[in-house]
């Protein structure tokens, strides 16, 4: 009986140990034969206002060998139905045509790898997945794929600033893939299968998917049609001024961008033969507004009460204030002059009399109210805030040149926003460029945005603004170049001297507006940088401003003004005095 119990007991550790031995056997099997591999998750579709596509991702196919399980193929015949070995020279023919490759280089590459004793190697890169099925058919052992997405962007040169790009690896690069990486961005998968011992794939085994989590599609405000215009206008206008750079901005009454050209610009789908700044430029390009910046010191001044649109200055070529000479950018006799005349005519030194009458703590106050000094919260990658000085700062000659824009810097965007404040009855709105974010169910829903809109003036003292920029776009103002058949402007020009260190390192010429001035639909914005042929904005920027219009205009539908709008007097009528 003890006998009995004894063996019984030998007999299920026996089993219990084979068991445990067979499932350890098993396991260790299942790791030599199990091929682990990532499944690439396809990134979100960045698409303009209108769903035209910015960018998107594609699956793509690279093919790879192993040599020596390749050096096995085999091909029945279709009469006979003979098998034949034709090894790596008819792997090679039988793949070439499929791929557009050449058989006698697709052999040399096999053989090559064989000769290493190596048992990987790419055979082929980059080709669609309809290109692998057919391989794939085709039943080579030890030929395989990786699944791959490739990053496209069909409109090129057009927006590659603004959209970003997508390295190799899939770090974003800049632009809207830099900036919405959490939403675009997917989650990989992963693929488990059996391979035998020759390559093959084993068919009958059981195989493990973790699938892919694709990201989030993005919806920009930008209209397509609008930005390629901006960014051919901007390229012929910056290429025939000889200029370093330029860029054109396009925005509607609440802040949304509908176009945002740099140049020079670059191919995002080629981004190793990029060159020079892949930034955009709107949002990184500082510079000092010059009289672009008139437009602040006299809303401010109206708003103050301290001037209005008629009062009379008596303003001379030049003059010394604080022992330093400032002077207008044209000789001139003393003129009296009205505050409109001083901001038509872009006359320093009579924007100083105005904006002298304001403390520089409340001129600090207003720049910053119009979006100066602040980022324009859109956290496009390098975008840069300008600068402001502290109102303790403004002494000397600092007292006086940010009256007239100099002394200060901001980028194309921010000074478009001021326009932009202006046109809409003195609401300054947050500048936007997502206009959705994916839901998951096909929709696009808005993204969160806790930016509030600002009002800066009020709406008397906008639309007295917008009435003296009348003047500026006519044959009396600065920019005649500007005009818009058919409808009215209101716009400044710009021209500002730039620094490299101490020294002048030419100019910005400039000319932003809105139109039609009597009920504003869009505000553009241009900004030429550096320009070696040519030098003011009235003549550089303002002819891009009246033809990037009108195309915003006619794309938009908008009638044409219906009467001329009634101009302030330049010139101090004693006879009507103040109005």
């Amino acid at each position: 009986m003890a006998i009995a119990m004894i063996f019984t007991v030998i007999l299920a550790q026996l089993l219990r140990v084979q068991g445990l031995d067979a499932s350890t056997v098993s396991a260790q099997a299942f790791s030599e034969r199990a091929q682990r591999t990532t499944i690439p998750a396809l990134r979100g579709q960045i698409v303009d206002a209108g769903g035209t596509t910015l960018a998107r991702s594609v699956e793509r196919r690279n093919v790879t060998a192993d040599p020596f399980a390749a050096s096995e193929y085999k091909v029945r015949d279709k009469q006979t139905g003979k098998r034949t070995k034709v090894g790596l020279k008819g792997a090679a023919q039988a793949i070439a045509p499929i791929v557009g490759a050449d058989a006698t280089e697709l052999l040399s590459a096999l053989q090559q790898t064989a000769d290493k004793k190596r048992r990987f190697m790419y055979l082929v890169k980059d080709i669609s997945p309809d290109q692998w099925n057919r391989i794939n058919d085709l039943r080579i052992p030890g030929i395989f794929s990786e699944r791959v997405v490739k990053r496209e962007y069909p409109q090129g040169t057009a927006a590659a600033p603004l959209v970003g790009w997508v390295s190799a690896d899939g770090t974003p690069g800049g632009g809207i893939e830099a900036v919405q990486q959490k939403v675009l961005n997917g989650k990989p998968g992963v693929h488990i299968y059996e391979r035998a011992p020759d390559g093959t794939v084993i068919a009958t085994a059981s195989n493990s998917d973790t699938p892919a989590v694709d990201g989030r599609p993005v919806q920009l405000t930008i209209d397509n049609d609008l930005q390629w215009t901006a960014q051919n206008l901007i390229a012929a206008a910056t290429t025939k001024a000889k200029a370093a750079s330029g860029e054109a901005v396009v925005l509607d009454l609440k802040g949304n961008v509908l176009a945002a050209a740099s140049y020079p610009s670059f191919d995002n789908n080629q981004i190793a033969a990029a060159k020079g700044s892949l930034l955009a430029r709107p949002f990184t390009e500082v510079y000092e507004p010059g009289s672009t910046g008139k437009v602040i010191t006299m809303a401010a001044a109206l708003q103050e009460g301290k001037v209005s649109a008629t009062s009379p200055f008596s303003v001379p070529y030049s003059f010394t204030r604080n022992g330093e000479k400032f002077a207008d950018s044209h000789t001139h006799p003393t003129e009296t002059m009205t505050t409109a005349g001083i901001l038509a005519k872009s006359s320093n030194t009579g924007t100083i009399m105005v904006g002298e009458k304001m403390s520089p703590q409340t001129m600090v106050s207003y720049m910053k109210k119009f979006g100066l000094g602040a980022s324009t919260g859109v956290r496009m990658p390098g975008e840069s805030a300008g600068f402001v000085k502290p109102a303790q700062s403004w002494v000397g000659r600092d007292r006086y040149v940010p009256l007239f824009g100099q002394g200060v810097s901001s980028n194309t965007m921010q000074l478009a926003g001021v326009f932009q404040t202006i046109a809409n009855g003195g609401v300054r709105e947050p500048i936007k460029l997502i206009k959705g974010v994916g839901d998951g169910s096909g929709n696009f829903a808005p993204p969160q945005d806790d930016r509030v809109a600002v009002q800066a003036v009020t709406p008397q003292v906008a639309t007295q603004v917008t009435r003296m920029l009348n003047a500026v776009a006519t044959e009396d103002g600065t920019a005649p170049k500007a005009a818009v058949p058919g409808y009215n402007v209101a716009g400044k020009t710009g021209t500002a001297q730039r620094y490299s260190g101490s020294q002048q390192d030419g100019v910005t010429a400039s000319f932003i507006g809105f139109a039609p001035s009597e009920a504003p639909r869009y505000i553009v914005a241009v900004a030429v940088h550096k320009p070696q042929a040519g030098t003011y904005g009235g003549e550089l920027a303002a002819p891009v401003f009246s033809q990037l219009m009108q195309a915003a205009l006619r794309l938009g539908h908008v009638p044409p003004s219906s009467a001329k709008p009634q101009l302030y007097d330049l010139v101090y009528d004693p006879k009507k005095g103040k109005q």
